[in-house]
């Protein structure tokens, strides 16, 4: 796509659906976790971790006994890296929390996890932060509803639940970001979810143009330069260049 060739400086902005070929679900795709089990969407929302001590010992049981290989990133991870290779990325700015642009071998500093990360954990009364396997080894060894070692208080991990607010140091670096590139890439990702849905048009204010690569419809669709109805394994090798495949 020579939209995407000529471009200098490109943000990119990354959800769920760049990682189902990964796989890890989606949330609200027609596979994808809400979908099929709506009562799921609790075990997101810190109202209810909060008040339920069954629910936070459910999110570290599906967290320490996850059965299965550990995702590993796809091509779609890949080609980002070959963009920044390219010395082209801006910004890479992700909705997800799985860690798998790290793991493809994206530079921390063109990061923005906006919703933070499952790499860590953070006490919700005394701020503490610690790495996750230490949580997950007392967790594996019995404790249901592990508490903080230093104030008693409730244990989370380090990525953003529904009614959490975001960090203010990512979004701050999602939007300057957004404003100053020349192409806007949303990859796997309907843009419904604020502030990162905002983000495109902030790009098209400031004179970028957008492209978006999704398997279904998003509501930027009629505002973007080109649609790439397909997943980002498949899509983005051929936008990019794929060093996966040499």
């Amino acid at each position: 796509m020579e939209l995407l060739s000529l471009a200098r400086r490109v943000c990119v902005l990354t959800g769920a659906g760049i990682s189902t070929d990964s796989g890890i679900p989606d949330f609200r795709g027609p596979q994808g976790i809400w979908t099929k089990d709506p009562s799921a969407a609790g075990l997101a929302t810190l109202q209810h971790y909060l008040s339920s001590p069954a629910v936070r010992a459910e999110t570290w049981q599906r967290r320490a006994f996850a059965p299965g290989p550990r995702p590993r990133p796809n091509r779609g991870h890949l080609a980002l890296v070959e963009l920044e290779r390219q010395g082209r990325l801006r910004a890479l700015v992700t909705q997800n929390v799985d860690g798998l642009h790290l793991a493809a071998g994206i530079t921390p500093d063109l990061l923005v996890e906006i919703h933070g990360h499952l790499r860590g954990y953070r006490c919700l009364g005394c701020g503490r932060e610690g790495q996750m396997e230490e949580v997950l080894e007392r967790v594996r060894h019995g404790e249901l509803d592990p508490a903080c070692p230093a104030c008693g208080g409730i244990l989370k991990s380090a990525a953003i639940s529904f009614g959490q607010p975001l960090e203010g140091e990512a979004v701050r670096r999602a939007e300057e970001a957004a404003q100053d590139c020349d192409l806007f890439l949303a990859v796997g990702t309907r843009l419904e979810v604020q502030p990162a849905a905002t983000l495109p048009i902030l790009a098209l204010r400031h004179g970028a143009r957008l492209v978006i690569v999704n398997r279904e419809p998003t509501r930027l669709d009629r505002r973007a330069a080109a649609v790439v109805r397909m997943g980002a394994s498949q899509a983005l090798p051929r936008l990019i260049g794929d060093s996966a495949r040499r």
